[in-house]
Order: C-alpha cells, then sequence, then structure tokens
C-alpha cells in the first residue's frame, strides 16, 4: 500500500499557442511512433522465454508504463488547457505570455517569459505563471520596483522591460 499525499494544488490552465502545439506533437509522437516501438520491442522480449530473469523483458515493460502515464496525463491535460491568443490591451503592463527584463539588488540582469505550467524550461528562461516571482510580476510596469519570495531569500526586482511576441 502506497502513502497516502493529499492532492497537489491545481494549477493554471493556460498555455501558449506554441505549448499546446508542443504538447499535441508530444502527445502524437508518444502514441504513433514511441509506443508502437516499444510494445514491439516487449513482444521480441516477451518471446524469448522466462520472463523474470529477462532484464528486456522488464526494461520494456517499465518503459510502456511510463509512456501510457504520459500519454494519459496529456489526454486529459490538452482538452483542460486553454490558449492564450490575445495579447493584452496594456502591454506596457506585464500579463501572460511577456517577455520580462529585470534587475535584482545586486544589479544582475534576467530576462524571462511567463508561460504556462505545462511549457516552463529553465534553460530558455521560461517561468511558470504560477511561480512565485512571475505571481510578484503581474501586473507591473517598467520602473516598478517588486520583492519576490525566493527559495532561501526574498529578493527585490526593477522591471527594465515588458514586450510581447507575436
Amino acid at each position: 500500500m502506497g502513502r497516502w499525499r493529499p492532492a497537489a494544488p491545481g494549477s493554471t490552465a493556460l498555455i501558449t499557442a506554441q505549448g499546446m502545439a508542443a504538447l499535441k506533437a508530444e502527445l502524437d509522437e508518444l502514441w504513433r511512433v514511441r509506443r508502437p516501438e516499444v510494445v514491439a520491442a516487449l513482444a521480441a522480449a516477451a518471446a524469448e522465454g522466462d520472463r523474470s530473469e529477462n532484464a528486456e523483458y522488464t526494461y520494456r515493460k517499465k518503459q510502456l508504463g511510463e509512456i501510457d502515464r504520459r500519454v494519459r496525463y496529456l489526454s486529459k491535460r490538452i482538452p483542460a488547457l486553454r490558449v492564450a491568443v490575445d495579447r493584452p490591451s496594456d502591454i506596457s503592463c506585464i500579463f501572460f505570455g511577456a517577455t520580462i527584463e529585470l534587475d535584482d539588488e545586486q544589479g544582475e540582469h534576467h530576462c524571462y517569459r511567463i508561460v504556462g505550467p505545462d511549457e516552463t524550461d529553465a534553460t530558455l528562461g521560461w517561468i511558470s505563471i504560477d511561480s512565485p516571482l512571475a505571481r510578484a510580476a503581474l501586473k507591473r510596469r517598467v520602473d516598478d520596483e517588486f520583492s519576490a519570495q525566493l527559495p532561501g531569500r526574498l529578493a527585490t526586482f526593477t522591471v527594465t522591460a515588458v514586450r510581447y511576441e507575436n
């Protein structure tokens, strides 16, 4: 029996058009390409005989479970998401989809894009609208100063630029 855990708080059901296309492409690739490959490899491993000592069979069974879990999640999540296609009427203010440039109290420059929780990517500087930094930055304008509770510290930022991609 597993350990009971409370349900995770719901995340914002917003996504950019680019993020929605990426999720749909991932679902299609998992369902039409990766899953059939794993099923074929699993069948070949099962044909080898004793499954209890067959590492290939065990690995493929686990891999198939991971693919099925992701497919199930995406199949439920994609219909629940709402694509934010319109730019805000006031593009000088920080809202969903904005690319923001900030200076922190140490003088370091940061650039982030506020996106949905399903499309965050730290390597690109894409942060979730549910993150503490994005929540604190919402509705700010250039030259506004704000504080955000980051892991381990309270940080102060100044907005230096706000822009929206077409």
